[in-house]
């Protein structure tokens, strides 16, 4: 049976067995819920309806989450959740990361100890995963604090990507310039959320002002043909979290989610889980809830899954 037939037999467990990506994924949050279970007896349950605020949100993750793992071995049991539920869907390319606050909180400052934990428990947890190691910025922190913070950060080759994350209105994104221009001189795949709460010109403008590679989420942009042009000629990747924009209300529902316009101008999308904890949303889900609420049909679906797999390429043609 091929992907396309598992989705039209609604056979999840047979989709678990296709390579797949995931792209947009915060392993805070990205945990199996049943291994995690398994070991401390804490039953993390996701929500089930539409939130009206990113309130309701923040109070979902200090309910479950909260400080029950604030500690470098609970940091590292999320690290390691991550990866079971990886391996257990078949995703065999994960980019995840810590966030550079995070390196004093649970790594002594010491960034060597950060990349041996993630690639420690890549390969003890899933070896066969195509780890790709991300660094993550806050929007809501000061510039001066998160360019102190990438001090130890820069030069480590083992990083990927950057992506910049948090409320889109905390600051302009102009003030991220000189840290993304060093970003680029690294050699990192440059990322950014942008377009999940703003607007389609606000994808436009972050691609323009930071020299994106890629979008996390970037939905907005199917609401102006001109923005899609722009995304598609310049073939800038959108990954995209379906379950997680109708959870969080930033689109109605799944059937009508704008990821079928922007594949279907010539955009390349991603599938993606962002929150599994907070959203049920493993990748083969997320395929499985677009089929079969009517938003994309198999073969389109099983087009995307296989150039999610493909590495974006950059280099001196940066927009």
């Amino acid at each position: 049976m091929n992907f396309a037939k598992a989705l039209q037999s609604g056979d999840v467990k047979t989709l678990r067995q296709f390579p797949k990506a995931d792209l947009h994924n915060h392993f805070v949050l990205g945990g199996n819920r049943e291994w995690i279970f398994q070991k401390t007896g804490r039953q993390i349950h996701p929500i089930t309806r539409p939130l009206s605020s990113i309130r309701e949100m923040d109070a979902w993750n200090s309910r479950y989450i909260g400080q029950f793992f604030n500690s470098s071995e609970g940091r590292q049991f999320l690290i390691e959740a991550a990866f079971v539920q990886a391996k257990a869907d078949g995703v065999t390319v994960l980019e995840i990361g810590e966030d550079v606050w995070g390196l004093s909180a649970f790594f002594d400052n010491d960034t060597d100890k950060l990349i041996h934990t993630f690639h420690e428990i890549h390969v003890r947890i899933a070896p066969e995963i195509e780890l790709r190691l991300q660094i993550g910025l806050s929007r809501h922190c000061p510039v001066d604090y998160l360019e102190d913070c990438l001090r130890h950060f820069w030069g480590h080759r083992e990083f990927y990507s950057i992506d910049l994350y948090g409320d889109e209105l905390a600051q302009p994104i102009e003030h991220f310039i000189p840290i993304y221009r060093r970003a680029a001189e690294e050699g990192l795949v440059l990322k950014a959320h942008v377009g999940e709460w703003g607007t389609a010109q606000d994808v436009v403008s972050a691609v323009k002002l930071l020299h994106l590679d890629e979008v996390q989420h970037g939905i907005a942009a199917a609401e102006d043909e001109a923005a899609m042009d722009f995304l598609a000629e310049n073939q800038i990747r959108l990954n995209i979290t379906p379950s997680s924009n109708v959870l969080l209300s930033r689109v109605p529902d799944m059937a009508s989610h704008p990821i079928a316009r922007l594949y279907r101008h010539g955009i390349n999308v991603t599938v993606n889980s962002d929150d599994v904890l907070i959203f049920d949303s493993d990748v083969s889900k997320e395929y499985l809830r677009l089929y079969q609420s009517g938003c994309l049909t198999a073969e389109e679906l099983d087009d995307i899954r296989v150039k999610s797999l493909e590495k974006t390429e950059i280099g001196s043609d940066r927009i």
